[in-house]
């Protein structure tokens, strides 16, 4: 998972692995069955996200409230198929310090022998989720962030 804000001093970066869940769906020919019901969920934790910047990144912890709220969740409610064989638009909800928000975006999905795997990116603003965008010092970040996944899910033996 990578993580993109910008600010007033320089762009942040943040990236992180440890996306933990499930993934059900209807699979053949190489491609996902849309008309079948699919569901999944992740989660991840907020410990785990690492700027390169010791400053930046227990700011956030605080601003995130990562002691009450350790991870970000999401649930995957449905995937349709879109005119592109590999894309699907997909809708779920992302909870983010104990506040779920509903989202739809495109998803490059790729099958490969047992393995699924999902790509895409969204645009979050913080606020929607109760947070402030942080002020360290002169440094402001703006309140948009931009998540980019890449999921990799393998079939349970």
């Amino acid at each position: 998972m990578w993580i993109d804000a910008r600010s007033n001093v320089h762009p942040i970066h943040t990236e992180a692995v440890g996306l933990e869940g499930w993934l059900e769906l209807d699979a053949s020919d190489g491609r996902i069955n849309a008309d079948q019901t699919t569901r999944g969920h992740l989660e991840f934790p907020i410990d785990n996200l690492q700027s390169g910047n010791a400053l930046e990144d227990r700011e956030m912890r605080r601003r995130t409230d990562a002691r009450r709220y350790p991870t970000i969740a999401g649930d995957l409610k449905a995937m349709k198929q879109t005119e592109d064989a590999s894309r699907y638009v997909v809708s779920g909800d992302l909870t983010f310090r104990g506040v779920a928000r509903t989202y739809e975006d495109d998803m490059t999905v790729k099958l490969d022998d047992g393995t699924v795997t999902l790509a895409g990116q969204s645009t979050f603003d913080i606020r929607d989720f109760g947070m402030e965008p942080p002020r360290i010092l002169m440094l402001k970040v703006q309140p948009e962030v931009t998540v980019r996944v890449e999921i990799v899910a393998e079939k349970e033996s």
